[in-house]
């Protein structure tokens, strides 16, 4: 349903926040090792972050990337999808199709329309504080 990057976009800001509740910042190479993902790959994926105001980078000797905790609350999983992905994840074809709409239906389209709805609800109610104190909690897991 998400792209890699989305994918390793939303492991590294999960990453990024246990990190940031702890007070330590983390550098590209940990959050790559980390979620498995290329280095180079994983530095995008930053980059993007960092241009929608997910995430900070720091320069220097003790730089890394952190994210405020006080926004640690307001971050939604949406944003981070729109960061990476845009918004294709709730308008696309569940089959892929070019032309799909209520006009002009895929056999999935009915069904699919109510995945997006409930996939763009939990996106919109869920928050970065949840996931990373799930994990920490070691109620769900970001690594095998």
């Amino acid at each position: 349903m998400f792209s890699k990057a989305c994918q390793y976009g939303i492991k590294a800001t999960i990453f990024i926040a246990i990190n940031s509740l702890e007070n330590r910042r983390v550098s590209p190479k940990e959050i790559s090792k980390e979620i498995d993902s290329p280095q180079a790959f994983t530095a995008k994926i930053l980059q993007a972050l960092v241009k929608h105001n997910i995430i900070n980078s720091v320069k220097g000797a003790y730089g890394g990337f952190e994210i405020d905790k006080e926004n640690i609350t307001s971050i939604k999983l949406s944003q981070i999808v729109s960061a990476i992905d845009g918004d294709a994840i709730y308008s696309g074809c569940g089959l892929g199709l070019k032309t799909c709409d209520e006009s002009h239906p895929c056999p999935v389209h009915d069904k699919f329309k109510i995945v997006r709805t409930e996939l763009k609800d939990m996106l919109e109610n869920t928050n970065l504080e949840q996931l990373a104190l799930d994990i920490t909690s070691g109620t769900s897991f970001l690594k095998i």
